[in-house]
């Protein structure tokens, strides 16, 4: 039922939003990656270089810093700005793969900022509504009381899971909240990686194992649910279906993630070669020899 409703959602910002999205964003969009991620940046000979006065030509030059090195706080700056579709928001994600550790201070403080944006209440607004309408919960009922208890408990589920998975035990546990893209590969690597990063994740200390932050944090929240969901739903087996199912929608929202950049870079492509076709009609227009006019009649002379 939850992973209906996020396919729901994923589908409507394909079709309404996606595509107005894409046509206003440039290469260098939110999370966009380099058509070569593995392309690094060589210093440039200077002009004693090129007369044979300095260094050889086979010798790398050393690249200088120019500023003190990004620290986490810095990292973390640039996350919280980060964004698919123009509105979903995508803070617990980094392309570095060399990324700082967080503090657990940094956790609390990147978890607050995912929950109180406006992303989780847009989308706790739209289950709700497919929720209401396929009338799940019927204990909830109808009217506008009835989408209010939804959205309550849509809202409530997405802030205390994440307060849990991604502030309280990834601090005990010294886990890494953040999905690292991986944005290089096949696309059946690249899937699987976004799949596992749900039970697989980065360490403080810069190593990876089993995510139990992620895992446990899921069904702990599923658990606390059953203060506010109807007794029906507050049955043992109730609540490892909604835990799994919360890592479940996780897969789809990393899925998302880590393809969005190319969807960007394939629209950008699209459009630059569409350009290029018309300015080429255009040119061939322009240089064309108009077309000879008719010569005039001849009226013969009395």
């Amino acid at each position: 039922m939850a992973l209906t409703r996020w396919f729901a959602a994923i589908f409507i910002l394909l079709v309404f939003v996606a595509e107005p999205i894409a046509r206003s964003q440039s290469a260098h969009a939110a999370l966009d990656l380099p058509d070569d991620p593995s392309a690094s940046r060589q210093a440039t000979p200077d002009s004693s270089t090129s007369q044979g006065t300095g260094p050889s030509a086979s010798q790398t030059l050393p690249v200088q810093s120019s500023g003190p090195l990004p620290t986490s706080e810095d990292q973390l700056k640039k996350q919280e700005k980060q964004r698919v579709f123009g509105v979903m928001a995508t803070f617990n994600t980094t392309r570095n793969k060399d990324a700082l550790p967080l503090s657990s201070a940094q956790k609390y403080q990147l978890f607050f900022k995912s929950a109180t944006d406006p992303w989780p209440f847009l989308l706790s607004a739209f289950t709700s509504g497919v929720d209401q309408a396929q009338n799940s919960f019927p204990e909830y009922g109808q009217g506008m009381q009835g989408y209010a208890k939804r959205f309550g408990a849509s809202y409530t589920d997405y802030f205390t899971g994440n307060l849990l998975g991604n502030a309280v035990l990834a601090s005990l546990l010294k886990e890494d909240p953040r999905y690292f893209q991986k944005g290089t590969g096949s696309d059946t690597s690249r899937a699987l990686w976004a799949a596992s990063s749900t039970v697989w994740c980065k360490r403080d200390n810069g190593t990876w194992g089993p995510n139990y932050a992620n895992v446990v944090g899921n069904l702990m929240g599923a658990a606390v649910s059953n203060l506010y969901f109807p007794e029906s739903d507050r049955t043992a087996s109730g609540t490892i279906e909604r835990g799994v199912t919360v890592t479940a929608e996780a897969i789809i929202g990393s899925e998302v993630i880590e393809f969005w950049p190319d969807i960007v870079r394939h629209h950008n492509r699209k459009k630059a070669e569409k350009l290029a076709r018309q300015g080429g009609q255009n040119a061939v227009q322009s240089t064309s020899p108009a077309a000879p006019s008719a010569p005039a009649p001849v009226t013969p002379q009395p």
